[in-house]
């Protein structure tokens, strides 16, 4: 790789986003040593999305990517429009101007990008009347999984699950928000996706469940391209590659997860 590849980025020059390094080794602000450099493929594209309501304008954004295998945390106070970016991705709203692309795919006029997608926003995502077991068994059928493929992926989160959901004769209606949060989050995973959305993901579980939803997190990072919104700037920073700050819809920082990124959160949140 050349040196004119590679962007300054606050301690280092680190060659640019579109790039994956194992190895890098800096001396005196040059790139000396790059080792297996990877193309990574660009999975989101937003090109000059807003969304209005009336004369109010609560998202704007003119450019913006995400690549293939990192894990982004997307921060910001209430009213940053995280949900409203993420409902626009999934075309669950439509935006007033711009286009949205899943892998070059058109999310207003192609169809494709849903097989290769899966998000969880809220317990609305859920099927209320479906036993959890049910509700996989449902979700693997989509996809084309056997039944087989949904009892595995179900018992490879038993930890998580905490023999609170595996075999239990409830709706998912009657379970606690925590175990709802649990079926959601890990149904996302249903087909191996290569593009994952949670919003608020840490929110209504309690401490063990979150420190093992981190280490879920961990152990699956660069599998998917994960992006994850959460007011839990510590969770974000131990898991995320990359964080980006959202200010009343607009984008004012875009963080290398790099060493620096809690003191930067911290400086700009501070009261």
């Amino acid at each position: 790789i050349n040196h004119s590849d590679c962007t300054r980025n606050d301690r280092y020059y680190l060659p640019s986003s579109d790039y994956q390094l194992d190895t890098v080794i800096i001396h005196k602000e040059q790139v000396r040593h790059c080792t297996n450099i990877q193309k990574r493929g660009t999975m989101i594209k937003v090109d000059n999305i807003s969304k209005q309501y009336g004369n109010n304008t609560v998202l704007q954004i003119d450019q913006l990517t995400f690549n293939e295998g990192e894990t982004v945390g997307i921060v910001g106070n209430n009213g940053a429009s995280k949900t409203t970016l993420f409902n626009i991705i999934l075309d669950l709203i439509a935006p007033t101007t711009g286009r949205l692309y899943l892998k070059d795919k058109s999310n207003q006029t192609d169809e494709e990008w849903k097989k290769f997608t899966s998000a969880f926003i809220d317990e609305s995502f859920l099927i209320q009347f479906l036993t959890p077991n049910e509700y996989f068994e449902f979700i693997s059928g989509l996809n084309g999984n056997p039944q087989s493929k949904s009892t595995e992926l179900m018992h490879s989160f038993a930890e998580f699950y905490n023999d609170e959901i595996i075999g239990v004769k409830k709706y998912i209606r009657d379970l606690s928000k925590g175990n709802q949060k649990k079926i959601g989050l890990t149904s996302t995973f249903i087909g191996n996706p290569d593009i994952i959305i949670w919003d608020e993901p840490f929110s209504n579980l309690d401490p063990s469940s979150q420190l093992r939803l981190k280490n879920i997190i961990k152990e699956r990072k660069g599998k998917h391209t994960w992006l994850i919104s959460s007011h839990d700037l510590n969770h974000i920073v131990d898991v995320c590659d990359r964080i980006i700050i959202l200010e009343k819809g607009i984008v004012v920082e875009d963080l290398i997860n790099n060493g620096e990124a809690q003191q930067r959160l911290d400086g700009y949140f501070q009261v």
